[in-house]
């Protein structure tokens, strides 16, 4: 059995991100720069928003967090949602998830705009996914597929059963994997949950939690930020 190494994968492509920042830089193209907005106190939020921060300080991006109270009404987060849409030093931004519960999830991600939406949830952007068009990838498909072709594991014709079918992971990964191309071709289902231990022996990959697929999903954050910014040269 192999072991997924998502935080070693991790560490490969924040080098390959930083050569290109500094390549930007001796070029005198402007260093990317990404956003965040965190509403409120959630732990597991905050921890993964200190991480994607601490990750774009690791390749040079410049990052701003904008941190809000839970309390924050939906037409103030709205309003700072649209100075990040018309701020043209900010080439992407995300709103980190979950949201209080007065605020509707839906209408505050149709306000970002397509072209700064790097977490890649604008139905724009899924729209183009689906048709295999340029878009910005859900982070966590995007770094699955990352690991995917890493590892050279072909997906080609074989049967891919998919856990989860949120709009965030589980749908975007059942319609990448069902595409033509290298880390695609193959048949997808769609099922309930996994459980690491009873599945360990039978895998021929697997990967862990924590060490895996997280790791990748804020490196692949940090790719579309990137592409973001080269877009704009």
């Amino acid at each position: 059995m192999t072991l997924l190494d998502g935080k070693k994968l991790a560490t490969q492509i924040k080098s390959e991100i930083k050569e290109k920042v500094l390549t930007r830089a001796a070029e005198g193209k402007k260093i990317p720069h990404l956003a965040a907005i965190l509403v409120g106190e959630n732990p597991a939020s905050m921890a993964y928003v200190r991480n994607k921060v601490k990750s774009c300080e690791e390749v040079g991006f410049t990052s701003t967090l904008f941190k809000e109270p839970d309390t924050i009404s939906e037409n103030d987060l709205l309003h700072l949602v649209e100075n990040l849409n018309n701020n043209p030093e900010i080439d992407g931004f995300i709103v980190q998830l979950p949201l209080p519960g007065h605020i509707n999830e839906h209408l505050i991600t149709l306000a970002i705009k397509a072209e700064k939406d790097v977490d890649g949830f604008h139905p724009v952007n899924l729209g183009k996914m689906m048709l295999g068009l340029p878009c910005f990838l859900s982070a966590t498909p995007k770094g699955i597929l990352e690991m995917l072709s890493r590892y050279e594991i072909p997906t080609k014709g074989k049967h891919v059963v998919v856990v989860g079918r949120s709009h965030i992971v589980g749908t975007p990964m059942s319609i990448l994997l069902s595409r033509k191309g290298k880390q695609g071709d193959a048949t997808v289902t769609l099922t309930g949950d996994v459980h690491f231990p009873s599945v360990e022996p039978v895998s021929s990959y697997i990967s862990p939690v924590p060490g895996g697929v997280g790791q990748l999903t804020v490196m692949a954050l940090i790719q579309n930020t990137l592409l973001a910014a080269e877009r704009k040269d």
